[in-house]
């Protein structure tokens, strides 16, 4: 009767498998279908006297992920993810669409990290700069980050019973020494001789944060909280040290407080605050509000006459500019969603490379490091591809580590102030499971080897003195070569490099001063300069992505891998965030393989 039922419930499971795999074949083939009809809907979707609604309700990646038909997949929702790539072009689009009457930024959470926001937030003033149009901003409830980016607008409007959370930043880490100490677990973490801000490990090997671990650390956020502050005080007419006292000594207790201090204008309920938007952007009071929605706009047609040439309108025999995506760890192979493959971002780049139409290469970068190996081979095809056109580099959120190898040998290299970047180091972890073995699961292990090291990488016993030594002499190595390439690129001495390396991360305004990046700007000034020293014209190229984008179903079969683990791990631990970040982190420790050039910890800035 048990196998009876352990068969039936396996057949039930694979029908319904099957089930919703036949659903999204159906879902496709209808979008395949109707898609002609669909460009056309779309080219009178915009109509006149519009009003471009914002809500960056979901995470926001480098670029987008196209999902022909917008509908809630579960676990597999990510195929629906905002692509900061699509949010410029937008707001660029509406900048010079007559159609377009004004932005309403309509917030809550921002799933987005500082330098992100601040892409979006400086490509807003330049929305309102140069078209005149008006953007507003409302919220229930402010985080730190939606405000940041709400602040760039004409009027803040927030909910009578609403909240501004204005408390300043913390960084936090998370230690499971106590918890593998109970599981009779020993992670041995060797680090690059002179790598003490290399504190990766020190999450798996002490309680507490180390010294040089807090310095970095709280320099850091100082940096960002000084960028935030510069960015957000002229806008709201506040002194810089008048914003910080506001969040030092919790200034904003409830609602009214916000308009008190200056950072909100009004509070208002929604229906209120669509009737200041029509005042400020001339729209008939006897009507309502016409939006159109941010993901709507994305595929909406402008004619050439209502919208300049721009990348995202430029005809297709013009000469190319490619923006090579690389976001995520960087992991051996192929890799899969969410993550860089050294075998398949090394491909996208020499496939740009090889294309004679694309005149120069920009690599966006966006990643805390990951394999060294796969760092290594993705430095290569980035030298190979120097040699034959430009290459400019631009950071997004954080380049790091094996992030910052693979930017190093560029051309050229943007960083936002707020970019997190450097940590230039290596380390090793090899996890120790006798004690979990013997002592909790009763289990022993014996064997023979045919060499003295044969079994020096086992888990099932402690590293002996010598092998450490060997290990570390690999991780030094790499980290000798880690800093040649670096000042190869950067042209500085190998000892200079080193007196600002050894593990440590910098903001990307304090790398600048150190020579490790060249400018401050985003993706669009990034590509406008891989353009000029390609000599091409301002308004003379078109922008491509590599690697090519897959289609619809093969980004369910990726989500399928990718994002079920996270839905697993949300139905398994709840929304509690310190529960998904811990499993979430000895998912990756578990995945590492080789020497590891990668951030020093996973940062968590609340």
């Amino acid at each position: 009767m048990r196998q009876f039922l352990k068969f039936m419930l396996a057949s039930m499971l694979g029908s319904f498998l099957l089930g919703i795999v036949m659903l999204m074949l159906f879902f496709g083939a209808i979008a395949a279908i109707g898609s002609k009809f669909s460009l056309e809907t779309k080219a009178t979707a915009v109509a006149d006297g519009s009003v471009l609604r914002m809500q960056l309700d979901r995470a926001i990646l480098d670029r987008g992920k196209k999902n022909q038909f917008n509908i809630d997949l579960g676990p597999f929702s990510s195929i629906t993810t905002l692509g900061l790539d699509d949010i410029l072009a937008d707001i660029e689009k509406a900048k010079r669409d007559d159609r377009i009457k004004g932005i309403f930024l309509d917030l809550g959470m921002v799933d987005a990290s500082m330098a992100t926001k601040k892409e979006i937030r400086d490509k807003l003033a330049e929305f309102k700069a140069e078209s005149g149009k008006p953007v507003v901003a409302f919220a229930d409830v402010y985080t730190q980050g939606s405000y940041y980016l709400a602040s760039v607008a004409d009027r803040v409007y927030m909910a009578p019973q609403g909240d501004l959370d204005f408390r300043g930043l913390r960084s936090e880490m998370m230690f499971y020494t106590g918890l593998f100490e109970k599981l009779g677990v020993d992670v041995q973490f060797i680090r690059g001789s002179d790598n003490k801000y290399k504190s990766y490990g020190e999450a798996f090997t002490r309680k507490d944060m180390s010294e040089a671990n807090k310095v970095q650390v709280r320099e850091l956020l100082d940096g960002i909280w000084s960028g935030y502050l510069t960015d957000v005080a002229p806008q709201r007419k506040l002194d810089q040290a008048r914003l910080d006292t506001i969040a030092t000594d919790l200034l904003i207790r409830k609602a009214s407080d916000a308009v008190a201090v200056g950072m909100v204008d009004s509070l208002m309920y929604r229906d209120q605050v669509l009737e200041a938007i029509k005042n400020r952007m001339d729209l008939p009071a006897d009507k309502d509000v016409k939006f159109t929605e941010l993901q709507d706009y994305t595929s909406a047609y402008v004619a050439k006459s209502t919208l300049a040439a721009s990348s995202g309108t430029s005809d297709w025999k013009k000469p190319k500019v490619a923006i090579v995506y690389a976001q995520g760890d960087i992991v051996d192979g192929d890799g899969a969603g969410g993550s860089i493959g050294g075998a398949s971002l090394s491909a996208a780049i020499r496939e740009a490379r090889k294309d004679s139409t694309v005149k120069a290469i920009v690599l966006r970068v966006n990643s805390p490091g990951g394999s060294g190996l796969a760092s290594d081979i993705i430095w290569r095809e980035v030298m190979l591809a120097k040699a034959v056109k430009p290459v400019v580099v631009s950071m997004g959120d954080l380049a790091a580590s094996g992030g910052y190898y693979i930017s190093c040998a560029a051309d050229r290299i943007f960083a936002e102030p707020v970019t997190i970047t450097g940590s230039i180091g290596v380390f090793g972890m090899i996890p120790n499971l006798q004690g979990f073995f013997n002592d909790k699961l009763g289990i022993t292990f014996d064997g023979v080897q045919t060499g003295k090291y044969s079994g020096m990488l086992t888990v099932n016993r402690p590293l002996t003195v010598e092998e450490k030594g060997i290990i570390q002499g690999y991780i030094d190595n790499f980290y000798s070569t880690f800093t040649q390439r670096v000042a190869e690129g950067r042209k500085m001495t190998v000892a200079q490099v080193d007196s600002i390396a050894q593990g440590r991360v910098w903001t990307g305004k304090e790398a600048m001063r150190l020579g490790l990046v060249d400018e401050m700007g985003g993706l669009e000034a990034a590509t406008r300069n891989a353009a000029k020293r390609a000599g091409l014209d301002p308004d003379g190229f078109q922008v491509v992505g590599f690697p090519k984008e897959k289609d619809l179903l093969e980004q369910i079969r990726e989500s399928m891998g990718s994002s079920a683990k996270t839905w697993v791990g949300t139905q398994a631990f709840g929304a509690d965030p310190d529960l998904l970040h811990v499993f979430d982190a000895v998912r990756k420790v578990k995945s590492m393989t080789g020497i590891q050039a990668r951030m020093p910890y996973e940062l968590d800035i609340r």
